[in-house]
């Protein structure tokens, strides 16, 4: 086992597409290696000590200079949204050394969390979870490196690299799982003191002097209440105004039968669903993940704001049914524009900072593919997808397969990038490379067919 630290730069065993010593192209290129593609990693790993004959061979890219995980929202306190149980492996394989029981094990943890009597750990524990998951798998990773281009090229693709790893290796699949990316309003230009909350410590950290005494942040969901108490409560100076559309935060909805659309075979019902009933079904369960606080995070900023009114010392505001017209930086602050929405009454807001809590976009195709984006199907306004997470293209050139995780919300529900599914995404992604490579001379548009005919439409 590879028991390096994962910030170490790890060279795969990925080839070019010339040289006498080339053995031949990798199983499987990961791009991108954050969660997903780490259990990705842990799932090839268990197949190939469970099945005889040649291992999967896999190589990952990952843009970052070393493993992490949404450090930037690493804040104290904050406990994850999910059980523990939803780890990197437990759904797929009870049985596996790489659940997170086992990490509390190899930690000396086990009996004290059992002690804690909680299904959610803490974000801190559970990304020092996923850091020693991936050190503990040895997955052969080169870091600050990113994928510009696929191109298919007999029976495999090659891949165009950029940054430390720059080249072109040769792979027979392509999983990508880039992540998301931050989605700032329109109109708002980034700047030192306007960013996302996605890196909210180390813009933080980098904030000039504040002069103002005050924080702007925009957005109604967890995260934007999450920083809206972070800053509440370590800038004991300053004020702190959140700025949403809704009157007050919605309560994410929890309860046993909504998280229902999270399980493995919401998935098939998804799939296999009219683009219409999609669509309906996204309706009805958006308030699991999308906009929506954790009751008890609302119930203790409202304790707080109530207690402030009573004391008559105001430093918590809640803009309720309102919006940013203007965000304004001038150098030495921020002029934030507030309306409220009823009354078209505005007020300016002179503040240190302004924290747009504004989600993501799904990740971006085109900046992986390349040219050969061109080429993919699309479905529902997104690409098309097989049901084993197989991207469908025009043309069929290739043995191979290109997988996604990620950016297939319209046809796999919710959780098609989610924590939540991924024991049992990545572990269908791993058996359908190898039947793949068991039945070679099969077209990835044949293989489309066989493994989900309603893959366009449903």
């Amino acid at each position: 086992m590879n028991d390096s630290a994962p910030g170490h730069h790890q060279t795969p065993t990925l080839h070019g597409a010339s040289g006498t010593d080339d053995p031949g192209p990798v199983d499987v290129l990961g791009v991108g290696f954050g969660p997903s593609n780490l259990g990705l990693a842990i799932a090839a790993a268990e197949y190939n000590a469970e099945h005889a004959g040649p291992p999967l061979t896999l190589g990952f890219v990952e843009r970052q200079h070393r493993f992490g995980w949404h450090t930037g929202m690493l804040l104290p306190r904050t406990t994850m949204q999910i059980s523990f149980l939803k780890d990197l492996v437990t759904q797929r394989n009870v049985h596996s050394r790489y659940s997170f029981l086992s990490y509390l094990a190899a930690q000396g943890r086990l009996i004290d969390f059992v002690n804690h009597q909680t299904f959610f750990p803490t974000r801190h524990e559970f990304h020092d979870y996923l850091e020693w998951a991936a050190r503990t798998v040895g997955a052969a990773v080169t870091y600050a490196t990113t994928a510009t281009a696929v191109r298919p090229v007999d029976d495999h693709f090659e891949v165009t690299l950029a940054g430390v790893g720059a080249g072109v290796v040769r792979a027979r699949n392509v999983v990508v799982s880039t992540g998301l990316t931050a989605r700032l309003p329109e109109g708002v230009t980034p700047s030192v003191r306007v960013f996302h909350n996605h890196d909210l410590l180390g813009r933080l950290a980098d904030l000039p002097t504040p002069r103002h005494g005050r924080f702007v942040v925009l957005g109604a969901g967890q995260s934007a209440a999450e920083t809206v108490e972070y800053l509440h409560s370590t800038h004991p100076d300053a004020e702190v105004h959140a700025v949403f559309a809704k009157y007050g935060y919605s309560p994410a909805d929890d309860s046993p039968y909504a998280n229902r659309i999270f399980d493995p075979s919401a998935v098939d019902d998804f799939h296999s669903s009219t683009p219409d009933f999609r669509r309906r079904l996204m309706s009805y369960h958006r308030a699991t993940n999308y906009s929506a606080v954790d009751l008890p995070l609302i119930e203790e900023l409202y304790a707080r704001e109530y207690a402030e009114r009573v004391s008559g010392e105001r430093r918590l505001f809640m803009h309720g049914a309102s919006r940013a017209l203007r965000v304004d930086d001038r150098g030495d602050g921020v002029v934030v524009t507030v309306a409220h929405e009823p009354t078209g009454l505005t007020e300016d807001l002179v503040c240190d900072a302004v924290v747009c809590a504004t989600g993501f976009h799904q990740m971006d195709l085109g900046a992986v593919l390349g040219d050969l984006a061109a080429d993919v199907v699309t479905e529902d306004g997104g690409p098309a997808v097989t049901r084993d997470y197989r991207l469908i293209t025009r043309t069929a050139t290739t043995e191979g397969s290109i997988y996604l995780q990620g950016g297939t919300e319209h046809t796999h529900g919710i959780s098609s990038s989610l924590l939540s599914n991924v024991a049992v995404r990545t572990g269908e992604i791993v058996r359908a490379v190898a039947r793949d490579r068991a039945s070679s001379g099969r077209t990835p548009t044949a293989r489309a067919a066989a493994h989900g005919a309603d893959a366009v439409g449903g």
